[in-house]
């Protein structure tokens, strides 16, 4: 397969450039952008997906006054994954995360697009950013680093091993968004959560299951409690009004299924908040994870020359409803209703896809389905040849 082609015709760029360009014909909006990326939420969890154990009742409030993607999907299982997707939006790579490999600096990121438009550009995290690599990766791409090293001690009213609570998090939050409103520019602020993982404790009080219990549910509720706790104390700054959240989750709590990528363990929740300025809808268009953030940038009118994979869903013409899922080997494809695996020895095998609701069923194909193959080649190749050159 011409790669070179495939992405010409899939991006609209010059054969052999290395961007393309994207522009909007209204002016465009300097918002503040706050992006909450949340451990290990799966859509499942939400009353809005089917769920009927009461555990997220703040964000299935949020969601509606909010734009929901209801068919997005995480690119992988593992949170370096999800940040690789949000930040740089492309395609999950064959073994070890980009975040993790060597040389990885002075990438084209989505801080890197911001910053080029004035932006203060930041990474907030409830650990230390010393794990999975995260400080050398966000300081090497043109983040602050702010992590639970800055958090005044006398400040911090539980952690555990990963780190902060998530309520600690949000409060180091509003200090730092009301000390970048004083800089007299727009600032984007980028949160990774930590309190929905093992050992699964938090703070007591808060919500209905006791920590004591140590269990995902109880998480998942304090993570939820938490977020509406942080949209509600945000109301009361004078930089809410001009600013655009975004709540997506990482991945999933688990990627285990009776198939080899179970496309429910990748489907996430994600939604955009701006009262005011983003209309409350629901998208059931299937979303990447690798298009949050250009979707985002699309909203604002930004201008820029582009080398994501991801894209603008609502502007793009050359949109094509898709999700990349994978494995530390298996690369996954899904486009129509095939979906490509790519594994090692190259090795690939194809299913048909047959979706009820958010219920998956993979059929094994028997007869290869050649452009959908291609497809998937393509992309993973085109981004190996990508990340080499670079």
């Amino acid at each position: 397969h011409d790669v070179k082609s495939f992405i010409k015709g899939r991006y609209n760029c010059e054969e052999g450039a290395d961007s393309y360009p994207i522009t909007y014909m209204q002016p465009e909006v300097h918002k503040n952008i706050v992006l909450i990326t949340v451990e290990s939420l799966s859509a499942d969890f939400l009353a809005h997906f089917g769920n009927t154990d009461h555990l997220t009742p703040r964000l299935d409030s949020l969601i509606q006054h909010s734009l929901v993607f209801n068919n997005l999907y995480a690119t992988g299982n593992r949170t370096v994954r999800g940040l690789e997707a949000l930040t740089l939006s492309l395609p999950p790579s064959p073994g070890e995360s980009i975040i993790k490999r060597p040389d990885n600096s002075n990438l084209f990121s989505v801080g890197k697009v911001l910053k080029e438009k004035g932006y203060t550009v930041q990474y907030i995290y409830g650990g230390d950013s010393y794990f999975d690599n995260m400080g050398t990766f966000f300081s090497g791409n043109g983040y602050e680093i702010i992590d639970s090293k800055d958090i005044d001690k006398k400040k911090i009213t539980y952690q555990n091993v990963w780190g902060v609570c998530d309520e600690d998090l949000y409060t180091k939050a509003l200090e730092v968004f009301d000390d970048n409103e004083k800089l007299n520019k727009p600032f984007f602020s980028h949160l990774m959560t930590v309190s929905n993982h093992r050992p699964f404790t938090y703070p007591s009080g808060k919500v209905s299951i006791s920590p004591e219990t140590k269990t995902r549910s109880g998480a998942v509720e304090y993570t939820d409690y938490a977020i509406g706790d942080f949209i509600e104390r945000a109301k009361s700054h004078s930089w809410f009004e001009n600013t655009i959240f975004i709540v997506v989750a990482d991945h999933c709590a688990s990627s285990a299924g009776k198939v080899e990528l179970p496309l429910d363990k990748y489907h996430i929740p994600a939604l955009i908040y701006a009262p005011g300025f983003v209309e409350p809808q629901e998208v059931n268009t299937r979303v990447s994870q690798i298009d949050i953030m250009p979707t985002v940038l699309g909203m604002l009118n930004l201008n820029y020359e582009s080398q994501f994979y991801g894209m603008d869903i609502f502007h793009n013409v050359n949109y094509n409803p898709r999700a990349f899922i994978a494995t530390y080997q298996d690369l996954g494809y899904w486009s129509g209703d095939i979906l490509t695996v790519l594994s090692p020895v190259k090795r690939n095998r194809q299913f048909q896809i047959i979706q009820n609701g958010f219920m998956f069923e993979e059929i094994p194909l028997k007869t290869e389905h050649e452009e959908s193959l291609d497809d998937a080649i393509s992309y993973y190749q085109s981004l190996e040849l990508k990340e080499w050159e670079e």
